[in-house]
């Protein structure tokens, strides 16, 4: 193999930003920010918006955050009247 052609990783702390849960892993990406783990040693904290503990596939359950459909939206958005409201 050719020397010094592959990545340096290293302990990162992740940390999902929506349930709050943390896990350490090696990583190739670094950050400013760090945060002091079990260990007591300290490590560089990636902040990640979705993981395994939020992700509807490996949770079981769906979290709906817009319950208007695409259509619905783009008539709001665009000033477009719901049919059916109008009939009323």
């Amino acid at each position: 193999m050719k020397a010094d052609i592959h990545p340096k990783y290293q302990p990162v702390v992740f940390m999902d930003t929506t349930t709050g849960y943390q896990f350490l892993s090696g990583s190739t990406r670094s950050s400013q920010e760090t945060v002091e783990w079990e260990d007591g040693n300290t490590y560089p904290l990636i902040r990640m918006e979705i993981s395994s503990d939020s992700h509807p596939f490996y949770t079981g359950r769906q979290k709906f955050t817009q319950a208007d459909g695409r259509v619905d939206r783009f008539n709001k958005k665009y000033g477009f009247a719901n049919k059916t409201e109008d009939a009323e």
